[in-house]
């Protein structure tokens, strides 16, 4: 059996701190940079004509959002959410300038820590699936494995934070 080559197309994740959580028995790790909060599940208003894995929007203290559910977009078994489920607010950089939050519902946050190179490693390359795209790198801590996410990847791909529904088949009528 042959181990799995680095992917030369990956960046290494670098050292910094992480916001670990965890989506079943998967532990992810998000750049604390990139975490604006953490808030409790709350109502979710349904968005029409979006991927499956967007939720739809909240309101954020005046500000609507949209949410993912990173189970979905990932791919995974679908879940009651548990006690534990919150949103994850994270903070990206526009090509204007600016920042767009969004939120990504997990099944739960774990801790913050603090990774150091020798602990870091670029994401393999499987050669297919599974997609690795939204893979930063691995963290090796006591507890296993950890897979760190890069948040552009994760949450800029697929037009999420335009949230542009998908074109329709059916033809457009005006009224004269």
């Amino acid at each position: 059996m042959t181990t799995p080559s680095p992917n030369p197309n990956a960046a290494l994740a670098k050292a910094g701190r992480y916001l670990t959580f965890s989506l079943g028995a998967e532990t992810y790790g998000l750049p604390v940079l990139n975490v604006r909060e953490i808030i409790r599940l709350c109502p979710i208003t349904p968005v029409p004509r979006m991927p499956d894995f967007i939720k739809g929007v909240i309101n954020l203290r005046g500000t609507v959002i949209p949410v993912l559910d990173l189970r979905a977009k990932f791919q995974m078994p679908e879940a009651i959410y548990g006690d534990r489920a919150c949103i994850i607010v994270v903070q990206l950089r526009n090509a204007t300038g600016g920042s767009n939050l969004i939120g990504a519902i997990v099944d739960t946050v774990e801790e913050v820590v603090q990774l150091n190179d020798p602990q870091l490693e670029s994401a393999p390359d499987f050669g297919g699936p599974p997609e690795t795209r939204f893979i930063l790198g691995l963290a090796t801590l006591s507890g296993g494995v950890k897979t760190l996410l890069d948040p552009e990847k994760v949450f800029l791909t697929e037009g999420l934070l335009t949230l542009t529904p998908p074109p329709s088949a059916e033809p457009k009528t005006t009224d004269a």
